[in-house]
């Protein structure tokens, strides 16, 4: 059976805080927790006034300490912006804390622009190191060997599960060579899914983590009664991705009556190939159209982005998209 979970950005509505975004983020959690989603994963990004989320562990902390069952983490961490034995200090913390419910999923993108990388004190070249700083971050939370002159305190022998992200066949590469799930970004960049997950399950070799290939891969989903209404709550991603090309991020806007009115042509191609894998409508349109990715797609688990503006109508979404979940196992045991 296909699993579903959650990848929150914490997103700031216009009109709102930041800290409005993370008190969303704990109840949303809390729901995702009694729904039965797998996992609740939290992302870092940096200098982006529509995302709250920059200090990933902090927000993982409380979202594990106001949840009892779901699996919480990073979707991700851009290891590039830290030193690997600082992660496994913070998520060592995490996992001493909620033993068996922490994630670590890594990225080697900055999640921010050159400017905010001089301020975060990163080299771009260090993102060519991700490979080796992916084993410094592994070692540091194994088991301590004999001799050993450094350790992670919390953090060595709490054996965090570690996810490689991607959204190129790089990620997949090294995810296939290290034996590690692999997660793919096709809720914003879809273009090389078919590719990296292809090539992820041809070159897997087994590992101590993860003894078979497991796939991730990223939607959109704005479930609503109506196809109407969905279109129209989906109205705020497609501006915040217009937004993207026009070299504007800002916090995330209201949906709209007539999307056609806002964007031009290319904005709207450019912003939909984007958005690609989206779903958006009633339960049933959703489902035919989440069958469909999971067939095409043949991943392990689905994760699934939804920057609803209004955070009660986000919260029935996910609601929504549960029994639509339950539907789909039902119909796959009977197949």
């Amino acid at each position: 059976m296909t699993l579903f979970s959650i990848l929150d950005l914490a997103p700031v509505p216009e009109g709102k805080t930041p800290g409005d975004a993370l008190r969303n983020t704990i109840d949303l959690a809390g729901h995702a927790d009694r729904l039965g989603y797998n996992r609740y994963w939290l992302a870092e990004h940096h200098n982006m006034t529509g995302i709250a989320s920059a200090a990933t562990a902090v927000v993982i902390g409380q979202v594990a300490a106001a949840t009892n069952r779901i699996r919480v983490g990073a979707g991700g961490i851009m290891l590039p912006n830290h030193a690997p034995m600082v992660i496994a200090e913070q998520f060592g913390t995490l996992e001493s804390l909620f033993p068996g419910r922490i994630d670590l999923g890594l990225g080697r993108a900055p999640g921010t622009d050159q400017r905010t990388l001089r301020a975060l004190r990163v080299d771009p070249m260090d993102s060519d190191n991700f490979p080796q700083d992916v084993l410094e971050l592994q070692a540091f939370l194994a088991p301590v060997q004999p001799g050993q002159p450094i350790q992670a305190v919390p953090g060595a022998g709490t054996e965090v599960p570690l996810w490689i992200l991607g959204s190129s066949t790089f990620g997949a590469q090294l995810a296939a060579m290290l034996g590690l799930p692999y997660a793919f970004a096709s809720h914003f960049a879809p273009d090389a899914l078919m590719q990296a997950l292809t090539l992820y399950r041809a070159k897997f070799t087994p590992s101590e983590q993860q003894a078979t290939s497991y796939a991730m891969a990223g939607c959109n989903v704005f479930l609503a009664p109506t196809d109407e209404e969905a279109r129209h709550l989906f109205t705020s991603a497609q501006q915040r991705a217009a937004g993207i090309f026009r070299g504007v991020r800002g916090l995330l806007p209201p949906p709209i009556d007539d999307i056609e009115t806002f964007w031009s042509p290319m904005e709207k191609a450019q912003a939909s190939r984007m958005l690609q894998f989206s779903f958006v409508g009633s339960p049933e349109t959703v489902r035919r159209g989440l069958k469909q990715f999971v067939t095409q797609t043949g991943v392990d688990e689905v994760m699934v982005a939804s920057a609803i503006f209004d955070h009660a109508k986000r919260v029935r979404s996910y609601e929504m998209l549960a029994e639509v979940v339950k539907d789909l196992a039902g119909e796959a045991a009977a197949a």
